[in-house]
């Protein structure tokens, strides 16, 4: 999930459509990060497109999608942990699970965890369409008990948490045991558009939370990294 937008898309594009962009970067130097980047593909970039479009049609919210740039590192990641299992909480439209997916390799399978069937009717399609659908399984319902239901046993990894904040220290409490050693939990927005630094909801102070905790736990290596919404990498010690 991410605040900021960009006009911009790769060709072919809708002139309304806007890309997700981190909100500590001007456009010009969104621009500028994806440039210097792996460019994502035409599967992607139509996703992000009918993601965009989609929002302006009030029927999502274009914030509930990641940066194209932090889909690439996600892309990177995956390949470089030779990653074979992985895990995704809160899928929206797919795209974080299609970057995922794309590096996994053969016989690698990625486990998606979200509540709306008509946003993941979406991804469906993409992932259909970019032959990995093969390598996801999607669970539709409450992420926690369907989380919580998973044998206890080390098995994932890579996980990716992008959903709601307030769980965010019930999901990580639950991956652990379930991750890997040396396992990676990446886990979205916990910069929060700077509303970390001036809490004034549930949300905000929940991450608030979350992130001292993480600095001081000693089971993981933490770095909150300043990428789109802020990104926080968890190595399973």
């Amino acid at each position: 999930m991410i605040r900021g937008y960009d006009a911009d898309l790769p060709a072919p594009a809708s002139p309304r459509a806007m890309t997700p962009r981190s909100f500590l970067l001007t456009p010009e130097l969104a621009d500028y990060v994806r440039a210097s980047s792996d460019a994502v593909d035409e599967v992607m970039a139509d996703l992000i497109r009918e993601t965009a479009e989609m929002a302006e049609r009030g029927e999502a919210s274009p914030t509930l999608q990641i940066a194209p740039e932090q889909g690439v590192l996600m892309r990177l990641l995956t390949a470089a942990l030779g990653v074979r299992t992985a895990i995704e909480i809160g899928t929206f439209t797919g795209f974080s699970a299609l970057c995922i997916a794309r590096s996994l390799p053969a016989g690698g399978t990625l486990l998606c965890l979200d509540n709306s069937e008509e946003w993941t009717a979406v991804a469906r399609r993409y992932w259909e369409r970019a032959g990995v659908a093969d390598r996801i399984e999607l669970r539709l319902g409450d992420a926690l008990p369907t989380l919580r239901s998973l044998p206890a046993e080390e098995t994932f990894d890579l996980a990716f948490v992008d959903a709601d904040k307030t769980g965010y220290a019930a999901y990580v409490e639950e991956l652990h045991p379930r991750m890997r050693a040396n396992g990676v939990v990446l886990l979205d927005n916990t910069l929060w558009s700077g509303r970390v630094l001036d809490p004034a909801d549930e949300s905000d102070r929940a991450l608030v939370e979350l992130n001292a905790a993480l600095a001081a736990d000693p089971r993981w290596e933490t770095a909150l990294l300043p990428l789109s919404d802020g990104l926080t990498m968890l190595r399973k010690r």
